[in-house]
């Protein structure tokens, strides 16, 4: 232990500029305007039950891409962390370069929509999205960007409806679900999930917030809020912050028997790597994909460690797939500065060579 060689004059200057910084913040906090999120224009095209599908207002001196691409997203947390601010948006970045971009909502689900499964989702909701961008540009294929849970979805989707995907992304998407450094999946590998959704009926969205929360308590909860102090001076710097939280803790319900047959069939089973799958009458097999893959992870992402997504290499039956790593975490990939710089611009460059 280092010892502790500070001055009384070094201490009590240190404890003055502390008091100031935090009496400036409460100022800051108190007169701070409501705090925006999902900043891009938006048109939403299509609703049922909770979800949306909405479509983003293209700057006018761009030129589009003929084949539009659906962001999918997780059900777990919100999508505006794609279009969080101006200049942290993912969204924004793709329309820029030259990407006609889709996105689907998918809601907060209710005591209604317990029964829901992911048959419901994959092939109900999220087919009929695509079926209706499709329609609405007249073309057979679509692009898909799957995100998290939404590209494990999204993979399930182009596996099963392979005829409708012209290129799939995904991005920090788990693949293998037992990865040795998956502490997420080690969690859940000996959970009773039966008993958790006889119980519960929907798994609440704050169970889960405080469960992700858990896997780095310290960096994510209590050194977070004594760095805080540093930023409640600056306006900008403490609207950014508040956004963060805003969206950490607007946490959906998770419909009990999607969670129930996705912790099952994915995290205890494993099912990319061990098969065995089925949604609905339909069987999941990777090897139905024939489209190109583009697979974009983070190299410090402790939610989806990189060999949990790197394991998509080789479980399709692609003849074009490419990998993209991001050296940040799970959520840097798309709030980083450095990220935003990179990431969506190589997105809408591989997919612009591969539109024929």
């Amino acid at each position: 232990m280092q010892p502790f060689n500070m001055r009384p004059d070094q201490l009590a200057e240190e404890m003055l500029d502390y008091s100031r910084k935090l009496g400036k913040g409460v100022e800051n906090l108190l007169n701070a305007d409501k705090i925006d999120a999902g900043v891009t224009p938006k048109v939403e095209v299509y609703s049922e039950d909770k979800l949306r599908l909405y479509r983003y207002e293209s700057p006018a001196d761009v030129v589009q891409s003929s084949v539009p691409t659906l962001i999918v997203y997780a059900l777990v947390n919100r999508p505006y962390m794609t279009d969080l601010q101006e200049n942290r948006s993912t969204v924004r970045n793709l329309l820029a370069a030259g990407q006609d971009v889709y996105l689907v909502d998918w809601g907060y689900p209710d005591e209604a929509d317990r029964a829901l499964t992911m048959d419901d989702y994959i092939n109900g909701y999220l087919d009929r999205c695509v079926d209706v961008i499709r329609k609405r540009h007249k073309l057979d294929k679509i692009n898909i960007l799957g995100i998290c849970q939404g590209g494990a979805f999204s993979l399930c989707y182009a596996s099963m409806h392979p005829d409708k995907v012209k290129n799939l992304v995904t991005m920090v998407t788990p693949v293998d679900f037992k990865t040795p450094d998956n502490m997420l999946s080690a969690w859940v590998q000996h959970m009773d999930v039966d008993l958790l959704i006889d119980t519960l009926g929907n798994v609440p969205g704050e169970l889960l917030n405080w469960t992700f929360l858990s896997l780095k308590p310290f960096s994510l909860t209590g050194q977070k809020y004594l760095s805080m102090v540093d930023v409640l001076e600056d306006e900008d710097k403490l609207k950014n912050f508040l956004r963060m939280e805003k969206w950490i803790f607007d946490s959906p319900d998770q419909a009990g028997e999607t969670f129930r047959q996705f912790t099952k069939d994915f995290y205890q089973q494993n099912g990319f790597l061990e098969g065995g799958v089925k949604i609905g009458d339909r069987q999941v097999d990777l090897k139905n994909i024939t489209c190109p893959v583009l697979n974009i992870y983070a190299e410090q992402d402790h939610l989806v460690p990189p060999d949990a997504s790197r394991a998509l290499r080789g479980l399709t039956s692609s003849k074009d797939y490419t990998e993209l790593s991001f050296p940040g975490g799970h959520i840097g990939i798309y709030v980083s500065g450095k990220a935003q710089k990179e990431v969506p611009p190589s997105i809408g460059k591989w997919l612009d060579e591969r539109i024929k």
